[in-house]
């Protein structure tokens, strides 16, 4: 803490070892001419009287949006937002104190990107980064790819960006230290240990109801601890969500379609003047074309095993001869009728093998120098071993095999006919389970053992998905623009309203002007939008057309950014006054107790706990209780303490024994553990630290 202290004061000792760092140009300086960074338009932000430019920050966004195409608009906004801030208040930082780096230490930073660093383009023959070869990429770039060359120019900058940062943090790093002193606290604060007997009254033995707690109490607790209160401005609202869905009627005329393809039917021709038969699913000769102009699924030709096929259907569609159907059956948002075309009995196989490689075989690793004729005596060596009552195939496969299934014991799992090599395949499909034999591969001797077969089956299968109808969104429609008047028009409460028509109201509360997903409703910016608009009012309700349906929203409440009012800290701020509250009642009824008495007259146990330690002050039964182990070591053995508010309850104690952890020779390594951890620390510490003292204006809401 106080580094970061150092550093929002920036003393004079920090910007003097800050002034060390050298003076320097960055590599854009070197590749183009010209700033790339000029700022133009209104702004996105202002951080400490810094615009960020907002042409500057949508082209940074398109880049970012480009590159990962998974996230979301506001997603990616956010993210290029926070990495902007950051910059920008770093980057004040940097000029204030001078530190700057120059280009090879931007390249050497470079060089430990893997995404560089690993690139064999960037490499010399040794395998290591080249910093001319990516000096001439970088050229070459500029002359042939104008448009890959602006990308790297982005990419540069946050490499720049980062470089410094990272000198930054390493300057800071090396004024952090720990002395000897400090690591051997550090190692008796882990190792010293105190057992104790002790009884605790918890207070959930004095009901809530009988702590009565006023507002202004409250407000007084608020408004002394400001910091743990403060609230961005948000909006509570509520919202009753028509989904796209079939009904029962949609359910009912897909299942009647698929029904009546089954079977043949007769349509007149006009052509010919004559009615024709047109084979149904169950006749027709060319499952395919059928499927292909009647079904949601087309013809799969592959053979499946069991486990392949819908887990809910599959003992019964295995069980269908050639030529049967099943169905129709509903699986997911399908209905289905499925025909089992044909069918092969033992057409997936279970081997396991132990490959013996020789010199020169195909894909043999170049660790193994044995002769063709070494090899195939080894492999008839574990084939004899394999072929024993008490062997163990799979720990002869993982000790011997030369193939990449040696450490699962050579399972190769199920495969089905044509996926091996020709004799590895004939010998799986020619032979019954438990069979273990030897063949000759390209890939050297393989001792196999066939370990399972099952059937495979070919099956066609007619599927319709289950949609809403056009009269169903119709419906849709005109119940969520009804339930919209309505809630505008009556004077009824919108969740009464909502009962009345057995609509299911959803509460989110606490929106940020930022957020974009609501739960129940997945991504919805525009209704967030709509929600913070300064036209849109608490109680103000609005129909939304989504994706598959329609949301109608209304606001409910408004939280002002300040401090949090007394209703919406009631909830943090009680519990903390009642056991205040608590604490204070106990110690008064139990004043010069001894822990027998306590112990009786409360009714309950008096407990004992071993090996406590400062670093983990955890009571066993009780929890966190730092105040309280913290007296115990405080206290000498044999002494009995006073009345002590915990975190879960009052505690009276006394030291049974005290164990002081032996003494070292010298405690350099628990003060480098010290160092380190701060170390580790200071990166997030320092930014958040700088953040917090920042002046910081969003204006995210008003262009996203």
């Amino acid at each position: 803490m106080a580094i970061l202290e150092n550093i929002r004061k920036r003393t004079t000792v920090l910007i003097l070892i800050i002034g060390l760092a050298l003076f320097a140009f960055v590599i854009s300086g070197v590749f183009v001419n010209g700033d790339v960074s000029g700022k133009v338009g209104s702004s996105i932000a202002e951080i400490n009287g810094e615009e960020i430019s907002i042409d500057e920050f949508r082209q940074k966004v398109d880049i970012a949006s480009r590159r990962s195409a998974n996230a979301s608009t506001m997603q990616t906004v956010n993210q290029v937002f926070d990495q902007e801030v950051r910059n920008a208040i770093l980057g004040q930082q940097f000029q204030d104190l001078g530190v700057d780096i120059e280009q090879d230490q931007i390249l050497n930073y470079i060089g430990t990107i893997p995404s560089y660093a690993q690139s064999p383009q960037f490499q010399n023959e040794s395998g290591v980064f080249d910093q001319n070869k990516f000096r001439n990429f970088i050229a070459e770039l500029k002359l042939n790819n104008p448009e890959q060359y602006n990308l790297w120019l982005q990419d540069e900058q946050a490499i720049v960006q980062s470089a410094k940062q990272q000198t930054y943090f390493n300057l800071i790093k090396a004024g952090v230290g720990a002395t000897l002193k400090e690591g051997e606290l550090d190692y008796k604060l882990a190792n010293d240990k105190v057992d104790v007997k002790y009884v605790r009254i918890p207070f959930t033995s004095i009901p809530d109801s009988t702590i009565s707690v006023s507002k202004s109490e409250i407000q007084t607790y608020i408004n002394n601890h400001k910091e743990d209160f403060k609230q961005e401005p948000a909006r509570d609202i509520q919202f009753v969500y028509f989904q796209e869905q079939p009904s029962a009627a949609d359910e009912t005329a897909v299942k009647d379609a698929i029904t009546k393809l089954m079977d043949d039917t007769v349509e007149y021709n006009a052509q010919t003047d004559k009615n024709d038969t047109v084979a149904g699913f169950r006749n027709t000769t060319d499952l395919a074309a059928f499927l292909d102009r009647n079904s949601d699924v087309k013809f799969d030709t592959i053979y499946k095993s069991k486990k392949q096929l819908p887990a809910k259907f599959a003992d019964t569609l295995m069980t269908l001869q050639v030529g049967e159907m099943y169905g129709p059956y509903r699986d997911g948002d399908f209905f289905k009728v499925s025909k089992m075309v044909a069918r092969k009995p033992g057409g997936s196989v279970k081997a396991s093998h132990i490959l013996i490689a020789y010199e020169g075989a195909q894909r043999a690793n170049p660790e193994v120098t044995r002769t063709k004729e070494e090899a195939e005596a080894e492999a008839k060596r574990l084939l004899k071993e394999a072929k024993k009552k008490d062997a163990k195939f799979v720990e002869l496969a993982r000790d011997n095999s030369d193939g990449p299934s040696a450490p699962n014991g050579g399972d190769l799992g199920y495969f089905q006919e044509g996926r091996m090599v020709p004799a590895f395949n004939d010998f799986a499909f020619g032979n019954k389970v438990g069979t273990i034999g030897m063949v000759e591969t390209d890939f050297g001797f393989h001792v196999i053992k066939i370990d399972d077969k099952e059937d495979i089956v070919q099956i066609a299968t007619l599927a319709r998905e289950i949609e809403p109808s056009e009269e169903t969104t119709n419906k849709l429609f005109t119940n969520a623009t009804k339930f919209e008047m309505e809630s505008i028009e009556s004077n009824k409460a919108f969740s009464d309203l909502a009962k009345e028509n057995e609509y299911l109201v959803r509460p989110v509360n606490k929106i940020k002007a930022t957020d974009e997903n609501l739960p129940g409703l997945g991504a919805q910016r525009s209704i967030v939008q709509w929600a913070f608009q300064e036209e849109t009012n608490i109680g103000d309700i609005k129909r939304f057309d989504l994706t598959g349906g329609y949301a109608v929203a209304q606001v409910t409440k408004a939280y002002k950014e300040g401090l949090m009012s007394v209703e919406d800290a009631s909830a943090i701020v009680l519990p903390k006054l009642r056991k205040e509250r608590k604490a204070a009642q106990i110690i008064a009824a139990n004043k010069g107790k001894s822990i027998e008495d306590l112990a009786k007259d409360n009714n309950v146990s008096a407990s004992t706990a071993s090996a406590l330690t400062v670093k983990s002050p955890t009571i066993p039964g009780a929890g966190s209780e730092p105040a309280v182990v913290g007296t115990a070591f405080a206290m000498k053995e044999g002494a009995t303490s006073e009345l002590i508010e915990g975190n879960t309850g009052v505690y009276k104690l006394t030291v049974t024994k005290k164990t002081e952890a032996p003494k070292l020779d010298n405690y350099s390594m628990y003060a480098t553990s010290v160092k380190t951890s701060r170390e580790a620390r200071v990166n997030t510490a320092v930014y958040d630290a700088l953040k917090d003292a920042s002046e910081i204006e969003d204006k995210r809401a008003a262009f996203y």
